[in-house]
């Protein structure tokens, strides 16, 4: 009777553990959807950005810009963004090995890559490696203006002084429900293309929200009251919309992952639960024949004496 109350308690640990993943799956379910309308809400700003580049790209005062000037990418800073927690299946590994692969790749070394990680897994996963880590953010649900503007300031000020020549930024873009894609993109030196690649990703591939129309507008600029002045504070704005929506996308793509994963312990819970009732069943079952066939074994015994 021992291993039937064994079984008894596995059987009501996993129905509670199922009971708790099926909770976590469904909260992961609102979140994802959260975060796929504030990025949808945020496309029409982001492609009205696209386009303000876009009108002073000719001007002698952006080529000739800090922010968008290129050089040889001999030294690096990478902003990774991963998850403060797990539970995610292979999320956040997949933007750490894609960053690796990058890093290996362009043949740069351990002491020329700089690391901007937003999410504990990426502090931990390059701390572990020997790169220099520049700031750690913790990356939890809310974005907020303050995290967006301290990575711009800290990634500008690096590439400004010529610390860093490059600026890149990984992070995991929100494909559909079921799928998200590691994805990098180049912050500074800041470029049109890029920024064009961004807004084109706002929009999943697949699922409801795939169709959505953009309703945004662009308009001839007149730069007053210079176009240093004015480049000044547009360009980090700019740059902002690289760190806002790969935060977006990083949080859709996690709560995304998060769900999927919860919904598949969920169903193995209900599955170890099938199983260890049939166990279960056939052990009380076993146990109730032997009891039968030890009382007839007794009273034949008896009568025979």
């Amino acid at each position: 009777m021992a291993g039937l109350k064994q079984i008894k308690v596995k059987i009501r640990s996993v129905q509670k553990t199922g009971t708790v993943t099926k909770a976590m799956e469904a909260v992961s379910a609102v979140k994802m959807r959260k975060a796929q309308q504030r990025a949808l809400a945020g496309r029409a700003y982001a492609r009205a950005a696209s386009a303000t580049l876009a009108r002073v790209s000719g001007s002698r005062a952006l080529a000739s810009h800090p922010l968008t000037t290129w050089r040889e990418p001999k030294r690096a800073l990478y902003v990774v963004i991963t998850s403060d927690k797990g539970l995610a299946g292979g999320l956040n590994s997949g933007v750490l090995r894609a960053t690796s692969r990058d890093i290996a790749e362009r043949g740069l070394s351990t002491e020329s890559v700089h690391v901007i990680a937003v999410g504990r897994k990426a502090s931990e996963y390059f701390t572990n490696r020997g790169y220099t880590i520049e700031s750690y953010h913790p990356n939890t649900d809310a974005i907020t203006t303050e995290l967006i503007e301290r990575v711009v300031t800290e990634a500008g000020s690096r590439f400004m002084s010529g610390a860093v020549d490059v600026v890149y930024i990984a992070y995991q873009n929100f494909i559909s429900t079921f799928e998200q894609r590691p994805t990098l993109r180049t912050i500074y030196p800041l470029s049109i293309a890029e920024l064009a690649k961004v807004v084109a990703d706002i929009v999943p591939a697949k699922g409801a929200y795939a169709e959505a129309v953009d309703t945004s507008t662009s308009a001839v600029y007149t730069i007053e009251p210079s176009e240093e002045e004015v480049l000044n504070v547009i360009l980090p704005k700019l740059a902002g919309i690289f760190v806002y929506h790969a935060l977006l996308e990083s949080q859709a793509s996690e709560h995304s992952a998060r769900m999927v994963a919860m919904k598949g312990a969920s169903d193995k819970a209900k599955e170890l639960t099938h199983s260890l009732t049939l166990k279960f069943n056939k052990a009380r079952q076993a146990a109730i024949t032997r009891e039968v066939s030890e009382i007839t074994g007794g009273m034949e015994a008896m009568s025979t004496n």
